[in-house]
């Protein structure tokens, strides 16, 4: 009877874990080697967005200071927060903020004012960083924005950010930046629009005299030879 009873359960042992052994990972298997572990699996760590190949560069156009940029916003996966791009400059001690405006399909270009700089309705040049106009004259001034014709810090702002190179334009016999009480002199100051002084008017009225004269005199002559 007991002999029976053994039988019966090591039968049922058999049967019951036969499942078991059916679905039991052999070593070397799928898993052996992580591939088919789903506690092993390490995500793909998406690529961050960058701003490599921006550039800035001041230039100077009629007397006006300008600053030339170029955004370029590198984000093969998506995850910028934001598309709006500002030009952050500083020295340290002080600081002001550029909007350039919203990149699309990646790109943003186009020119800003330098900070303090002005334009008037005709385009030409207004205002000039560290200079104010007052008492009818240019004079000079702390104020003004004069603190980013020094060494400064340039910072194109996205969601990320780049550091690039920025000066304040160097002003040249063409175009005058740096100190407008000189601007406009070279190119208003032409032969063709000098005024005529006393000496040349008189000079002139004195050649005109003499050839009145002259006919006078020869008309005269003639009226004398007819009449002989």
């Amino acid at each position: 009877m007991h002999k029976k009873i053994i039988s019966v359960c090591a039968a049922a042992f058999l049967v019951l874990g036969a499942p078991a052994a059916a679905f039991a990972v052999e070593p070397g298997g799928a898993g052996s080697d992580g591939s088919g572990d789903a506690g092993s699996y390490t995500p793909v760590k998406p690529h961050d967005p960058t701003l490599a190949g921006s550039t800035l560069s001041s230039t100077c156009v009629r007397d006006v200071p300008w600053i030339d940029f170029s955004v370029v916003l590198n984000d093969p996966d998506g995850i910028a927060t934001s598309h709006d791009a500002a030009l952050i400059l500083s020295d340290g001690a002080n600081s002001t903020t550029i909007p350039l405006g919203t990149i699309v399909d990646g790109v943003l270009s186009g020119r800003v004012l330098w900070p303090g700089a002005a334009v008037d309705a005709a385009g030409k040049a207004a205002g000039w960083p560290g200079w104010e106009f007052r008492g009818g004259e240019w004079r000079e001034t702390d104020g003004n924005f004069r603190w980013t014709r020094g060494d400064i810090h340039a910072e194109i702002k996205v969601n990320p950010e780049i550091s690039l190179p920025l000066g304040y334009p160097a002003a040249t016999p063409a175009c005058g930046v740096s100190d407008p009480t000189t601007v406009g002199t070279a190119a208003s100051i032409t032969t063709a629009s000098l005024p005529r002084t006393g000496g040349e008017i008189a000079g002139t009225l004195g050649v005109a005299a003499g050839a009145v004269a002259l006919v006078a005199v020869g008309g005269v002559l003639i009226a004398r030879r007819r009449k002989a």
